[in-house]
This record gives structure tokens, C-alpha cells and sequence, in this order.
């Protein structure tokens, strides 16, 4: 089986549903847009969520690198997002 990095993970999923894990514990789902090598994230149609609640939507949401925990990609089944425990890269 060919081992893959995050870095290859993150490639991966561009235009993407994604769900950004913040230190706090703030969750942003969304399109993920673009990338750079400080982990600066750049979403679009976003919505923020804390303890599992909706709490806003942006069109547009930039994230800084040192914020983040984690990164994954989600499915939406039956109008519910679905996370890929597998598929999670550390930011």
C-alpha cells in the first residue's frame, strides 16, 4: 500500500467539502479553495459550527494555519454531512 502525506491528502481535496478543526474546538465546513505552505486555508461557501451547533454562514472564509487542528473531507448523505474518519491530515 503506497503511504501518502498530508500534504498529498490536502492536494487531494481542493474544491472539496471539507471540515476545518480549529484549536478551540470551532468547526468550519465548506469548499476548500486554496492552500499555502503556512497552512493559511481559504473556503468557500462556509458554515461555522460550535459544539455541533450552526452559528453563521460566510461566503468566503480565510482561516489562518496556526488556528487549525485538523482538516478532513465530508459527504453529504441524506442532506447530513458525514465525516471520513480516514481521510484526516493535522495542520
Amino acid at each position: 500500500e503506497e503511504k501518502r502525506s498530508p500534504s498529498d491528502f490536502l492536494k487531494a481535496v481542493l474544491g472539496r467539502p471539507v471540515n476545518v478543526c480549529l484549536n478551540s474546538g470551532t468547526q468550519y465546513r465548506g469548499v476548500l479553495a486554496c492552500l499555502d505552505g503556512y497552512m493559511n486555508i481559504a473556503m468557500e461557501q462556509t458554515e461555522e459550527y460550535v459544539d455541533d451547533q450552526l452559528k453563521a454562514k460566510f461566503g468566503d472564509c480565510f482561516i489562518r494555519g496556526n488556528n487549525g487542528k485538523n482538516i478532513s473531507l465530508f459527504f453529504i448523505i441524506n442532506h447530513n454531512p458525514v465525516l471520513s474518519p480516514q481521510l484526516i491530515a493535522p495542520i
